[in-house]
């Protein structure tokens, strides 16, 4: 007679089921279990590697935005700006006249 799935009954006293295998099965399952922590380790260490490289390439981003904003400010400015001397170095110029006096 079939099962549900067409599959054919297959029961305890049919003497297929051998409860001898209880021990081999046990040291297969402790092989396995060892097998399946040891890939869970290295995925946990594959996962903080990829956390590490994410952060690093979010703060490379980030600074790869401002150098290009701080370039794009440089392109835009006139060429007069480009050639006044910055803030800073009005005051070492004033200095020079003051030593010039």
């Amino acid at each position: 007679m079939s099962g549900p799935n067409g599959d054919p009954h297959i029961s305890i006293d049919d003497g297929i089921i051998d409860d001898g295998e209880d021990e081999f099965e046990e040291e297969e399952f402790e092989a396995i279990n060892s097998a399946l922590d040891q890939i869970n380790s290295y995925l946990d260490d594959i996962e903080d590697r990829n956390d590490s490289l994410n952060g690093k390439l979010h703060e490379l981003l980030e600074s790869n935005r401002e150098a290009r904003q701080e370039f794009k400010a440089q392109q835009l400015q006139t060429p007069e700006e480009q050639l006044c001397p910055a803030e800073g170095d009005e005051s070492s110029s004033k200095e020079d006249l003051d030593k010039e006096d």
